[in-house]
């Protein structure tokens, strides 16, 4: 049993470590602003076009930047759970044991 639990958590962080390479990115305004992140949720990288930093108001440039980067937290979430998912359906076989089924 305590072998199927230390499997399980070092599954866990291999998928940590995998999704630290799992890039996705979210854009607003027809591209003017993108920002990109882990599927771990860490934001790598935000882009702003200097057209619009000219032209946008505070206000404005901040709800673009809000919804733009709860656009990639989401898209990192779908891609985590998905993950998560796949790994806990692999894993359930082997959890079999677990409960007395074998």
């Amino acid at each position: 049993m305590f072998d199927k639990l230390l499997q399980a958590q070092q599954m866990a962080e291999e998928i940590k470590k995998r999704l630290d390479n799992v890039s996705v990115s979210a854009e607003v305004e027809g591209g003017k602003i993108s920002i990109t992140s882990t599927a771990n949720k860490r934001i790598t990288g935000i882009s702003i076009d200097p057209e619009l930093m000219g032209s946008a108001d505070q206000e404005e440039l901040e709800e673009l930047l809000v919804t733009a980067i709860n656009k990639v937290l989401e898209q990192a979430e779908n891609v985590s759970q998905t993950e998560m998912q796949a790994a806990t359906r692999d894993m359930m076989g082997g959890l079999g044991g677990l409960f007395g089924n074998k």
